[in-house]
């Protein structure tokens, strides 16, 4: 059903971010269906006229496949070099499977002082703003091989979810779609209560809903529900809006970007 989503279905620059768990099989291997998918929905998307990113996580994901190891590294230094493996063959599966749709891709790998510095928040700006005007669908990681706070020692803080949020501030997108192994956000873990209800509109984020999202603890996808909160309530802060929903079947990006009910939709102008 449509529903107060008409500024979804109008949106023009789209950021859209993928995590670890939706494109590796649950035994730990590729999933290169889902690359394709992907890559058909996005390239079918840009031919459409949409101006679109992709922020993807699976670099360490795709680099213990590729090097055959059953368990994730536990030392910074290991992880790291797994990291630079993993992203490498990660870019190279983007790019083999959007060439089959004839779609040109590159690579941006960012880290947060990227962003803290006026010079080069310029810099990186300009080459979203030169890839997208090429025609180029930009994909963007955090750099793991150098950054730290990424790579999970501890710390909950540091994760794609955020950097998304910040990438769609940055080049002032008009919507992130964040696509999880969670198809929105409930009052209670659905997986654990059958008569969790799901939210469909949300126009703020406050602390109900962080600790609601605390008690959903890791395993609602890479970053977990507060991450994603997170970065609902950076992009409402600047007027931005979010959709959250299933990386199951990528298609669902058509349905998202028709105006569909679907998911959960961060919007301060949403009628909740």
């Amino acid at each position: 059903m449509k529903s107060n989503r008409e500024k979804v279905s109008n949106s023009k620059r789209i950021v859209i971010k993928i995590g670890t768990s939706s494109i590796m099989k649950s035994d730990g291997t590729v999933n290169y269906q889902q690359f394709d998918r992907l890559a058909y929905v996005l390239s079918s998307l840009h031919k459409s006229g949409k101006e679109i990113v992709l922020v993807s996580s699976g670099a360490i994901g795709v680099g213990m496949d590729k090097l055959y190891l059953t368990e994730r590294p536990k030392t910074i230094r290991e992880q790291q070099a797994v990291a630079a493996v993993g992203q490498s063959e990660m870019m190279n599966l983007y790019s083999r499977f959007f060439s089959h749709y004839k779609q040109t891709v590159g690579q941006i790998l960012m880290t947060r002082d990227i962003v803290e510095f006026p010079e080069s928040h310029k810099n990186v700006v300009n080459t979203f703003e030169t890839l997208i005007g090429m025609g180029i669908i930009p994909i963007v990681n955090e750099n793991d091989a150098v950054a730290v706070d990424e790579l999970e020692h501890e710390t909950k803080f540091g994760d794609n979810d955020q950097l998304s949020a910040l990438v769609a501030e940055i080049i002032q997108a008009d919507l992130l779609i964040m696509l999880s192994d969670v198809d929105g956000f409930y009052d209670k873990n659905p997986t654990k209560y059958p008569d969790a209800t799901l939210f469909h509109t949300i126009n703020k984020v406050d602390e109900e809903e962080m600790v609601l999202a605390g008690e959903r603890g890791s395993t609602f996808g890479t970053g977990g529900m507060i991450t994603k909160l997170k970065a609902a309530r950076h992009l409402l802060a600047h007027n931005q809006e979010m959709v959250l929903a299933s990386a199951e079947d990528p298609t669902i990006l058509f349905d998202i970007l028709a105006g569909i009910e679907i998911g959960t939709y961060f919007s301060r102008e949403s009628n909740v």
